[in-house]
């Protein structure tokens, strides 16, 4: 059972830190689950097949800088990050690690940790600054050289189209809510895949897109930082509507790619036993996990919503279904911590009716989040019986802690509790696996210190730290102990 002494001063601590998560969701530092023991995890056991693909992730916005270099157009991040109090400390993505200049370098510490798998994204300001018509020549070379040095480290190149970077001129003409944007994105994918696609052969499409959409247009903390849950049901249609177009622009220009998503996906608890909580976690579970993964795979939305669809305000046609359905070749998860989840009833928002919390039983991050092993488990198993065990790759885990070089040896990092948050998540998916789950790959989140969106330089995600004053790049002790595990398929390294 959960030490409680121990359990204060976790709770104690978060609400000194303010509890913010990086996505913007706060943990409920009062909330304890009704089971609230902490599940034992059997690392020795633990064992993963020779051709897994370990790998780690970055997002572009995040780790490029070059903001404006070869030709760049302005991305929402830019026009966000510029703007007076969105950012904390004031930071902005114009140099972040300056992978746009260092990548070679950044591919070096890959290929030194025995990495088989580097997931990036593609900012698409870059290949087209406005969004559409002409291609950026600049910029596809730009990608063309990263690929090119990812295949001589013998590292698979998993690209990512999206990343929440989208060209500021399309939000200028109405963004994601703006319909007409599904063709646009359709396009642009075409072009990346027919230039890449015969080195790059898995793809991920989007990158969390229930986050953006809510993040960027309902809640209003990401960019473009709008406030409109109309806007926000808007953009979550289009962007169905894009993955299933894109889908089907980049097998034309490259056949052989196997295609995916990437999806934020969080397991879930009812508060209670009750028959409302029960159903307001289900809720949750078909907005949250699947709400773009049930359209890509069956072509209609999940069981979502409390009453009628929305789907007048979504501004559902006749005929979207077969335009949103795309058969996925692999499933995307990316998970940090789990939810418990209660009925709003009324007095909730008009279509979903649920409350969510983060709580915290489990250990604390540094940016307030609960460290839930168990959770991995839970989300990939779930998917992989309710989607008829799809192949499944894990796109994104990490966790946030400060640790930074020994003042008496600055090659040096050590951050033991990150290498137990990625033995212990690991542990529960080699246990997924086991029980049936077929799972390709695992990215840890992420390769660097990064510049982490709302949060700016605060947090600190990176197997390598990334001192920002002048870029210097030194692997922590967990990423050693990654490479370890990589170049073995063992945890106890």
């Amino acid at each position: 059972m959960i030490n409680r002494r121990q359990f204060m001063s976790y709770t104690a601590a978060l609400a000194g830190m303010g509890a913010i998560s990086r996505y913007g969701i706060a943990a409920d530092p009062f909330f304890v689950p009704e089971n609230a023991e902490i599940p034992a995890i059997d690392i020795s056991s633990a064992r993963f097949p020779e051709n897994f693909f370990w790998g780690t992730a970055t997002a572009s916005y995040q780790v490029e800088g070059a903001w404006k270099a070869d030709g760049k157009g302005e991305s929402i991040w830019d026009r966000f990050a510029h703007t007076q109090g969105k950012i904390k400390g004031s930071d902005n993505g114009d140099v972040a690690c300056d992978t746009y200049h260092r990548y070679k370098e950044d591919v070096a510490i890959m290929k030194r940790l025995n990495m088989k798998s580097s997931r990036f994204s593609v900012a698409w300001t870059r290949i087209q600054p406005t969004g559409k018509g002409a291609v950026n020549q600049k910029g596809l070379d730009f990608y063309n050289r990263y690929v090119d040095e990812l295949m001589a480290a013998g590292i698979r190149p998993m690209c990512t189209v999206f990343h929440w970077d989208l060209p500021q001129a399309l939000e200028d003409e109405g963004g994601w809510p703006n319909r007409e944007t599904y063709k646009y994105f359709a396009d642009y994918a075409g072009i990346v895949a027919k230039s890449l696609g015969d080195r790059v052969q898995t793809w991920a499409i989007f990158n969390e897109p229930w986050v953006f959409t809510k993040l960027g247009y309902w809640t209003g903390i990401h960019a473009p930082g709008l406030k409109r849950e109309d806007l926000f049901l808007k953009a979550s249609h289009t962007v169905n509507l894009a993955q299933g177009e894109a889908f089907r622009a980049m097998k034309a220009a490259s056949p052989k790619a196997k295609i995916g998503s990437a999806y934020s996906m969080a397991p879930v608890e009812p508060a209670t036993q009750s028959a409302a909580d029960k159903a307001a976690a289900e809720r949750f579970h078909a907005v949250n996990n699947v709400f773009f993964l049930e359209t890509a795979l069956k072509g209609r939305y999940p069981d979502a919503f409390v009453g009628p669809p929305p789907f007048d305000i979504m501004g559902v046609r006749p005929g979207d279904d077969k335009i949103m359905r795309a058969p996925l070749d692999w499933v995307g998860i990316n998970y940090y911590n789990r939810r418990i989840v209660s009925d709003a009833g009324k007095g909730g928002e008009p279509h979903f009716h649920f409350n969510e919390w983060m709580p915290a039983v489990g250990p604390i991050t540094y940016n307030g989040w609960e460290v839930w092993p168990r959770g991995i488990y839970d989300i990939v198993t779930r998917i992989s019986k309710e989607y008829g065990k799809p192949v499944i790759e894990i796109t994104e885990n990490g966790c946030a802690y400060s640790d930074g070089p020994l003042p008496e040896d600055m090659q040096k990092v050590p951050d033991p509790r990150r290498t137990t948050f990625y033995k212990e998540h690991l542990a529960e998916l080699a246990r997924a696996m086991r029980d049936g789950a077929d799972v390709h790959g695992y990215h840890a989140w992420s390769v660097l210190d990064n510049f982490e969106w709302a949060e700016g330089y605060s947090q600190r995600f990176g197997l390598t730290y990334v001192d920002f004053r002048d870029l210097r790049r030194t692997v922590k002790d967990s990423g050693y102990w990654y490479g370890r595990v990589a170049a073995s398929g063992r945890l106890d390294v």
